[in-house]
């Protein structure tokens, strides 16, 4: 098996998670019986594959949803790029969301959006940023190196977030990559000095040909796991009977869904599980 297809099946968990409500068909927000039909948004930054993977495991963990909340329907968008998230933002008006860190940090001003909760996702990337090298020995070393990435799209999180002021990306001569995979690749094959990652790439990095000779040099700190938001125009009432069923997506009957695709846990948050950060990023 290639390097490549290895390492895209690895990710499917994180990738069911993230492609949770893969269509997005409208509906009108509620029945005639005061059922309620909810529009999903999970927004993965850099996020990458294909919903299909996973749709049917992702369906049974909606179905828990909605029998808690009392919902006649729920759909949605899975969308890894800011512009795709925007115009469904603008076409659907969706009542809650699931984000990864550097995107509700990017969108919550705008958008309203109220942390209910948080979701903490096994193989999802995001959680810490790694610096790794085969030559480097240290951050350092690094500066003004060749240093490749995917996540230099999201410059004001990886500076005001990511390094914790260690370094801006200024220090470094870039050299973007597209895909993670390829992030990894670049470094192995010399293409670059250093490389940008993420605690998913991390992981992955094993299983990359070559890969044994890459080492970290650089942590960031720890960061918040998968923020559950409600947008602004939903109403408090609802919000605070969704975020109430929050505890329970993921025991009984919804615990080997959760398990399939890679939940360890959902529960409920508010704010200040990401205030250090929100401080942070600033406006």
């Amino acid at each position: 098996m290639s390097t490549r297809n290895t390492t895209r099946r690895s990710l499917i968990p994180a990738l069911a998670f993230g492609c949770l409500g893969a269509l997005a068909t409208w509906l009108p927000a509620t029945t005639a019986d005061g059922a309620q039909n909810v529009h999903f948004l999970i927004v993965m930054d850099n996020g990458v594959g294909s919903a299909a993977q996973a749709q049917p495991y992702v369906d049974k963990l909606m179905e828990g949803a909605k029998a808690a909340n009392g919902w006649a329907a729920v759909e949605g968008k899975y969308a890894t790029r800011r512009k795709a998230a925007k115009e469904y933002i603008k076409e659907k008006s969706p009542q809650y969301g699931i984000f990864s860190l550097s995107a509700f940090l990017g969108m919550r001003k705008d958008n309203g959006l109220e942390v209910l909760g948080v979701a903490e996702v096994d193989s999802a990337g995001g959680r810490k940023f790694h610096l790794v090298s085969k030559t480097a020995s240290d951050l350092g070393g690094c500066k003004s190196q060749k240093l490749a990435s995917n996540h230099f799209g999201n410059k004001k999180f990886i500076e005001r977030v990511v390094s914790g002021g260690a370094f801006t990306l200024k220090d470094f001569e870039l050299v973007k990559t597209k895909r993670p995979v390829q992030t990894l690749k670049a470094v192995v094959k010399d293409e670059a000095v250093c490389a940008l990652v993420d605690n998913a790439q991390l992981a992955e990095l094993t299983k990359v040909e070559g890969g044994a000779a890459v080492k970290t040099v650089w942590s960031s700190a720890d960061l918040p796991p998968m923020a559950v938001v409600a947008f602004s125009g939903t109403p408090a009432p609802e919000r605070a009977k969704f975020k109430a069923s929050l505890g329970s997506l993921c025991s009984g009957e919804g615990k080997s869904a959760c398990d399939k695709v890679g939940i360890k846990a959902i529960r409920a948050a508010d704010e200040s599980a990401f205030a250090s950060v929100v401080q942070n990023y600033g406006n």
